[in-house]
């Protein structure tokens, strides 16, 4: 039986991938330029949009200039199918939107969520997520065919799939992929929010170009995410980087007489402890780091804040041996590049290791900016992997 490789339909099948590759890279694209980025002739340029306008994957778009007297046609990919909806679950709030396959940005849906377990529910809240993006978007929810949730804590990836979490109140504890994917007829990722905001680091941020990094969060707690060559450590179990509940050096502890683990240090509300005894009001994370951010004794208390992340990052740093620690979170966003440089002189100051600090470049909403990558590339695939399908068929 002869192998589909190397025979015309499976060099089709290759050229069609990369056809429409091009087109959702790049955008619309008349036939030369499509000659010019994919390295085919023009004959073969022909035939692959033939059979991707057949395919449904693509469309004519308009024609542009070309020759004296003569016009070229604009191919476009078709981003309305597949899709799929990133999600961000915090304590009191749900915000969701479309994602297809060239990444474009869409409108995102914000849901205000009950704290209360008997008002919640994992089936309706998805379900509601979908349809109210897709309707903020103008999109078919019915082609939606992947869900990424983020959301801090993590899904154990056994059988049982074990949900460890505090911010999903009410949903099930255990077979949460399965009963989502069941209900909903989608294919659930629900991801650590840390990892995502990894992601988004690797993509557009401080993480671009790395070999390996280490992302250290600081929000409401203390987390951390490792990229090696772009591929997140996850761990066994998946609770890789949860490190916010670890139990303190006496070094560390002799800082701050009231904390016993990494989040007690440097978490939510150590902030709000550092800001009270510099005299600033804060009811909550949020305004206590406005009120540090515009006080005049701002230096101190980055710098004090700083001491605390140097000694939450050392077994980080240890495990890993990253070349660049990027700290990201709020907290990690409004103290910017002089908290980066009071974590590393810190780290340098206490210990053998000396790795670049950076401050997180994505300041807005970097879990849901990690989660459209992570879906983009997911719908992507799926995308590319129905083309070629449909060449080889």
């Amino acid at each position: 039986m002869r192998s589909a490789q190397g025979t015309p339909s499976w060099l089709g099948a290759v050229n069609d991938r990369v056809g429409l590759s091009a087109l959702l890279d790049h955008g619309p694209l008349t036939r030369n330029r499509i000659c010019e980025l994919v390295g085919v002739s023009k004959p073969t340029a022909s035939m692959m949009m033939n059979r991707l306008i057949a395919a449904g994957v693509i469309e004519e778009r308009g024609q542009v200039a070309g020759n004296p007297g003569r016009s070229a046609t604009l191919y476009a990919a078709r981003t309305d199918r597949p899709l799929g909806v990133a999600i961000v679950i915090e304590a009191d709030e749900l915000r969701a939107s479309v994602v297809d396959a060239a990444g474009g940005e869409r409108p995102i849906v914000r849901t205000p969520l009950s704290r209360d377990p008997a008002d919640r529910d994992a089936v309706r809240e998805v379900a509601a997520a979908i349809r109210d993006a897709s309707a903020a978007a103008g999109t078919d929810p019915s082609v939606v065919h992947t869900v990424c949730i983020g959301t801090a804590g993590y899904v154990d990836p056994g059988e049982e799939g074990t949900l460890f979490s505090e911010t999903l109140p009410g949903w099930p504890v255990r077979g949460l992929r399965r009963t989502l994917e069941a209900e909903l007829g989608v294919a659930v990722f629900v991801e650590n929010d840390v990892n995502l905001a990894a992601i988004a680091e690797r993509q557009s941020g401080a993480g671009e170009g790395r070999d390996v990094f280490a992302l250290l969060w600081l929000g409401n707690g203390v987390g951390a995410s490792f990229d090696v060559a772009g591929d997140l450590h996850r761990g066994s179990f998946g609770g890789a980087g949860e490190i916010g509940f670890l139990p303190l050096s006496a070094a560390a502890q002799a800082l701050d007489e009231h904390a016993v683990t990494s989040q007690d240090l440097a978490g939510a509300v150590a902030v709000r402890r550092i800001a009270a005894a510099h005299g600033l009001d804060g009811t909550d994370h949020r305004s206590a780091l406005d009120a540090i951010a515009a006080s005049p004794e701002r230096a101190a208390i980055i710098e004090e804040i700083g001491e605390r992340v140097a000694h939450v990052s050392l077994p980080l740093l240890a495990t890993l041996d990253p070349g660049r620690l990027v700290l990201a979170g709020p907290t990690a966003i409004v103290g910017g590049q002089p908290l980066a440089e009071a974590v590393e002189r810190g780290i340098r100051s206490i210990s053998r290791w000396y790795p670049e600090v950076v401050a997180t470049r994505i300041d807005h909403d970097p879990v849901l900016h990690g989660a459209r990558a992570f879906l983009t590339a997911k719908v992507r695939d799926d995308l590319l992997g129905t083309v070629a399908r449909l060449s080889l068929s």
